[in-house]
């Protein structure tokens, strides 16, 4: 039974999504979609030409807010009157350009693959901003048939026989519906469309070979630990004049003996003893810039903060720069000399501070429980005898 079209097309029955669908959802029904019927891969198939129109145009109404919402109030007739621009336009904005189609530059071959590799940088790498550099296994152009595939001076290329230079092939299968036909990338010419008649002698035809290769990778300043950086073109380089992949750079940040970061501020440790917290003195502490005397007033109490305004680092692709904050860690010593310990022992005396042994302690509270003993003893001794009396 042949399946009657209505006049007016429903967007989401061509996206083949729900009336609720989230824009993922309906962007993802359309990646699938424009890739089936792009004409490129359709060899002048007008069917498939028509669906390709109808699936961009779905898409540009379903993927604006406003134009979605006029479409689902109005219906489809002033949704059309919304839609302006090239369907290949649409395409281009969803894949990032490649295969356009007759309105733009198509993509040939096969693209290279996106990479991934880590980088572990220094604070100081991080507030300055620098370039720093990694080594990237990826595939490289055969320097040999320049990535042509094919041996120099040898035939080149001729049409893919298995596709007839369509770089596709149509499988037919049996179903409980009936026969079922489904179109596959080519075998033979991996949907090229062309077949190599003599193979590179040196990458055997597959026009690149692999390489280590060292990448520079610029650093915004004050990026930190958990980034991502993308470098444009830096992956594997594509076939049969396909794009070459991207490098992604995941950023980690190495520990630094001194210094800890606090997102924008950096943070360190001063340990003091006692007599300089007590009297104050000048302490030289380590910052990104270098050494930096700081003074530490009278009285200081043990996490107590310095704070050097403008010391930290940049705030990532804002205006400012954040603090470096010294906290002061007030040590008490564990060994004392007999002339260090006769003093502290007048200065308790002087100050009113209890020095006390744990065992005078304890017989001092022994002494004091014992007493209320002794007394209770006594009260009860004196009503006896009234009463005898």
């Amino acid at each position: 039974m042949a399946r009657i079209l209505s006049a007016v097309p429903d967007h989401y029955d061509t996206l083949g999504v729900p009336r609720d669908a989230d824009a993922k959802t309906i962007k993802s029904a359309y990646r699938k979609l424009a890739l089936r019927y792009h004409p490129d891969r359709n060899n002048g198939d007008g069917e498939a030409e028509e669906r390709f129109k109808a699936i961009n145009e779905a898409y540009a109404v379903l993927s604006d807010q406003e134009k979605r919402a006029r479409y689902d109030r109005y219906g489809d007739a002033d949704a059309q009157a919304v839609f302006t621009g090239d369907i290949f336009d649409v395409f281009a904005s969803v894949f990032g350009g490649g295969m356009a189609g007759r309105h733009g530059p198509r993509q040939r071959g096969m693209a290279g693959e996106d990479l991934e590799v880590t980088a572990e940088i220094t604070l100081e790498q991080a507030r300055e901003g620098e370039t720093v550099q990694v080594e990237v296994d990826r595939f490289a152009a055969c320097d040999h048939c320049h990535g042509e595939r094919s041996e120099p001076g040898g035939e080149v290329k001729r049409r893919c026989d298995t596709c007839g230079g369509v770089g596709q092939v149509r499988a037919q299968a049996q179903s409980f519906f009936g026969t079922v036909l489904t179109t596959q990338t080519c075998p033979s010419c991996r949907g090229v469309g062309e077949v190599i008649v003599t193979p590179c002698s040196v990458c055997r035809g597959a026009g690149r070979r692999p390489t280590t290769d060292t990448v520079d990778v610029p650093l915004p300043k004050g990026i930190d630990g958990g980034y991502r950086l993308r470098i444009p073109r830096a992956g594997n380089v594509g076939v049969d004049g396909g794009a070459t992949g991207d490098l992604y750079v995941y950023v980690e940040m190495l520990p630094d003996e001194h210094l800890q970061r606090d997102g924008d501020d950096i943070r360190s440790e001063l340990r003091i003893g006692f007599a300089q917290a007590a009297l104050g003195s000048c302490f030289e502490v380590p910052t990104l810039d270098g050494p930096e005397v700081i003074e530490i007033v009278p009285g200081t109490q043990s996490g107590s903060e310095v704070r050097l305004r403008g010391k930290g680092m940049p705030r990532l692709r804002q205006v400012g720069t954040g603090d470096h904050i010294v906290t002061v860690v007030v040590e008490t010593p564990k060994r004392l000399g007999k002339r260090a310990r006769t003093l502290l022992e007048e200065y308790a005396a002087e100050t009113g501070e209890a020095i006390e042994a744990r065992e005078t302690l304890v017989e001092r509270i022994k002494g004091f429980f014992g007493g209320r003993k002794r007394s209770g003893s006594d009260d009860g001794d004196a009503g006896t005898r009234h009463d005898a009396a």
